[in-house]
């Protein structure tokens, strides 16, 4: 990149796309994994599907911040140390970063393996976490520190831009991991159990195929195994990785916060909730696929203090994610009844689950736009506006949505409408961010 002439749009888009393509492909069959789990959980029975609902929060929540959120600081602290031409500094990061994903793992693991049906009771009720419990279990317990760990070192592929090598082993668990859950959950009878053992089976099989490409120097240097542990290295991914991850719990609190409100109309409107939300949740892998192309671009921009470049590359892929999201949730907006019943056969929950995805479908275009420029602020290092972009997602969905639902008296409604508000403000809020203002203001 030159500091004097800058790229035209065409080629920021052939430089992302680049990069994003492979993410994009490993991201779709990832969406379609999701996709098919949600269609699996349901066939359990509605029991099943609100007790699947209410993990579905945390599963994201450990996918979205080992893969996008610490992954994220991960891809920026090494990008920025590639662009700086910092090379030792790189290949040190990666113990840093595999310390952290390691702590990570265990906080998830003692926390929903060792306490499921308290937690899980306290925002479904007891008949949810009952059903929930065995999954969480094999979930967490098992699963939780090889997908840290898989996902963290797919972050240190892509640091170094070797984003199509990442996502040829990622797409490999993505294919994997649907027909050994459906294997186990139906054939082999193990029900909602068994998708969680499939999910910890084939992550542990992948933590181990990344391990070995990573130390043969796939991300185009070799890791410093004997790097001195160092304060600094971490407070290269931690000062943006920390604020991610409170942005991807700020997030799922959200879900947890609907879900809780929702509980109160009953167990079939929680499952319905829960196919809404896993649309929604289903932009992140969308979203990530040009996200992690722009982590790594604008990274690098920066550590050669190139941030008009920067801010050219965080909007090429931002408007892009625009229009991906935006189809998508054009589609679900106005056909919500055939999207409610691909995942049900319970009329109730279809029925509540079509109103949901009628109000909150419309709204995902600004929630590509907003995820997009999230993962371009991670490389910039500049993570606060994306912050107060998620403190007016939470405010609007949970605040709002009750003043709605309840006071005013639109029920169930009221809740859709204000997620719908608090998904756009988030992506309008973050977009406000990219300028030369703040792009490169204080850190």
């Amino acid at each position: 990149m030159s500091a004097t002439t800058a790229p035209a749009p065409s080629e920021l888009l052939r430089r992302i796309g680049a990069l994003a393509a492979p993410t994009m492909l490993m991201s779709l069959l990832q969406a379609a994994a999701q996709l098919f789990e949600t269609w699996l959980a349901a066939r359990q029975g509605t029991a099943a599907l609100a007790g699947w609902a209410v993990v579905l929060p945390f599963a994201l929540l450990l996918q979205q911040m080992s893969a996008g959120a610490m992954g994220g600081g991960v891809v920026s602290a090494i990008a920025r140390a590639l662009g700086g031409r910092r090379d030792a500094e790189a290949s040190a990061l990666v113990v840093h970063a595999v310390l952290i994903a390691t702590a990570a793992a265990l906080v998830f693991a003692i926390a929903l393996a060792g306490f499921p049906r308290s937690i899980l009771g306290a925002i479904a009720g007891e008949a949810a976490a009952v059903a929930a419990a065995p999954y969480a279990i094999w979930l967490f317990g098992a699963g939780a520190l090889p997908a840290w760990l898989a996902n963290t070192l797919a972050s240190v592929l892509r640091g170094g831009g070797r984003h199509g090598l990442a996502a040829r082993v990622m797409a490999g668990v993505w294919i994997a991991v649907p027909a050994i859950s459906w294997l186990l959950a139906e054939p082999a009878g193990l029900g909602l159990t068994g998708i969680g053992i499939a999910f910890a089976l084939v992550f542990w099989v992948a933590s181990l195929i990344m391990a070995m490409v990573v130390l043969r120097g796939g991300a185009g240097f070799a890791p410093d195994r004997r790097a001195r542990i160092s304060g600094a290295l971490f407070k290269r991914i931690l000062s943006v990785g920390l604020v991610a991850c409170l942005l991807a719990s700020i997030a799922n609190l959200t879900t947890i916060m609907v879900t809780i409100q929702i509980a109160s109309h009953g167990a079939a409107a929680v499952a319905a909730y829960g196919i809404s939300a896993r649309l929604e949740f289903l932009m992140i892998p969308l979203a990530f696929g040009i996200g992690s192309a722009l982590t790594a671009l604008v990274g690098r921009a920066v550590g050669a203090g190139e941030w008009a470049t920067a801010r050219r590359i965080a909007w090429a892929g931002g408007l892009l994610a625009l229009a991906v999201a935006g189809s998508v949730g054009a589609f679900v907006g106005l056909q919500p009844a055939l999207v409610a019943g691909a995942f049900t056969r319970d009329p109730e929950v279809a029925a509540i689950a079509t109103r949901a995805i009628a109000i909150i479908g419309p709204a995902l275009g600004g929630f590509g736009l907003g995820m997009a420029l999230y993962f371009a602020s991670m490389g910039a290092g500049r993570m606060r506006w994306p912050v107060a972009a998620a403190l007016s997602r939470i405010g609007l969905a949970v605040g709002l949505g009750w003043v709605l639902g309840v006071p005013l008296g639109f029920g169930l409604e009221g809740h859709f409408l204000g997620v719908a508000l608090g998904i756009t403000a988030y992506g309008l809020v973050t977009a406000a961010a990219v300028r030369p203002g703040v792009w490169p203001g204080k850190s």
